[in-house]
């Protein structure tokens, strides 16, 4: 899953993107009181401090299932979760979820990172960083914040302060850049650095990744995403993490241009058939059956706010007439993408697939809590509760 990073990556810093043309998603009229002030993503390779006031926060709008109450101020201070509504969590979801949590939280090392077998680095760190916000646990007073405070201390050191790339890969990249956007406006960054200091801020963090996402992407032919930021060639699985990370960044009041957005999804769109398969690398010779990448392109089309494409229905539909279907490769990477894409665009299809997976699910959690698969024990549970997580509905980026 996690690639090498390709030979051949230039050692120089990466030039950074320009950020005029920002289109707004979610509630615009808060996201632009929420974006008040802010700088472009342009222009300053080294962005300085938020504006005073700021605190590095930003308000949030939370999805279906809990709600953030929002005081703008001219300060917009973020305020803590107040007011919970929906349904209520199924018990056994609740115990799997707890569970993994304890997993998570014991298995982290002293770094704030998680090492113990399988692949390890920023987007690894990103995944558990989203799994333990997922459950709507106080990032900053619950069981969980100091856990939280030191896994995105780990990122943000990861992060190469010229060029705002998370080393390793692209997938590093995109699940990291996940992460900092989720936890942009949750987490209160008077607590994050010990005697507050730090490298950066996480909206700073944010701001670079978003910089080198869209670095990469002006210099690929593809308008889109391989393993190495320096890639020519690109593929749907490395590209979906990234462009999904943009797209929550942009959610999160950062200047993210439209015509990064709109770049990569016609590069999806060029990848996907008539038939809802999406193909991998190599344009419309490479199609085949994938439900990972169906589910990728779907979510991607519908956080985008592109429900409106011929390829956003066929994919949908797709992944819609495979649901009992359990996927033969890589399970925990296609329930986290499958999980979303149901969600965001058929809720009954996504409780019936939930059902399925609840039950298979608690079959194959660990004693320890953890779920074993092909990534090591850190990817597998992270994904796994991840794809329990639309239970919650509390991550922004679950917005619908």
């Amino acid at each position: 899953m996690f690639e090498a990073i390709e030979s051949g990556i230039s050692s120089s810093p990466l030039p950074l993107g320009e950020g005029p043309g920002v289109r707004g998603v979610a509630s615009p009229a808060s996201r632009k009181k929420a974006s008040a002030g802010r700088r472009s993503t342009g222009d300053d390779p080294h962005p300085g401090p938020l504006p005073k006031g700021e605190g590095g926060r930003r308000p949030r709008s939370i999805g279906i299932g809990f709600v953030i109450v929002l005081i703008l101020s001219s300060s917009a201070k973020a305020q803590l979760p107040s007011t919970h509504s929906g349904e209520v969590v199924p018990r056994d979801v609740r115990e799997m979820y707890d569970r993994g949590l304890q997993f998570l939280a014991s298995s982290q090392t002293d770094k704030g990172d998680w090492a113990g077998g399988g692949e390890q680095g920023p987007g690894v760190t990103g995944m558990a960083v989203l799994a333990l916000l997922a459950s709507g646990e106080d990032p900053n007073f619950g069981l969980y914040s100091n856990h939280i405070r030191k896994a995105l201390r780990s990122i943000i050191n990861a992060q190469d302060a010229a060029t705002g790339f998370f080393g390793m890969s692209m997938y590093h990249h995109g699940f990291a850049t996940l992460a900092l956007a989720e936890a942009y406006g949750a987490v209160d960054e008077r607590d994050l650095w010990p005697e507050g200091k730090g490298p950066r801020s996480i909206g700073q963090s944010l701001e670079l990744a978003v910089r080198a996402a869209i670095t990469s992407q002006k210099g690929n032919p593809n308008n889109a995403w391989r393993y190495s930021p320096s890639g020519k060639d690109a593929d749907t699985s490395v590209s979906g993490a990234v462009v999904v990370g943009l797209l929550a960044a942009r959610n999160a009041g950062i200047e993210v241009p439209d015509e990064a957005i709109d770049k990569a999804i016609g590069y999806f769109k060029s990848m996907t058939s008539k038939g809802g398969e999406v193909a991998y690398s190599g344009g419309m010779g490479g199609f085949g059956e994938s439900m990972a990448r169906s589910s990728i392109a779907t979510l991607a089309y519908a956080v985008a706010r592109r429900k409106d494409l011929a390829e956003y229905k066929a994919t949908l539909a797709y992944i819609k007439q495979r649901i009992d279907q359990p996927a033969q490769f890589y399970m925990e990477y296609v329930r986290y993408y499958e999980a979303q894409a149901l969600y965001q665009g058929d809720i009954e299809a996504w409780e019936k697939w939930n059902k399925l997976t609840v039950r298979q699910l608690k079959e194959s959690q660990g004693p320890d809590g953890s779920f074993k698969g092909q990534f090591g024990p850190t990817i597998s549970t992270s994904l796994s509760l991840l794809a329990l997580a639309l239970n919650y509905r509390f991550l922004p980026i679950y917005e619908r």
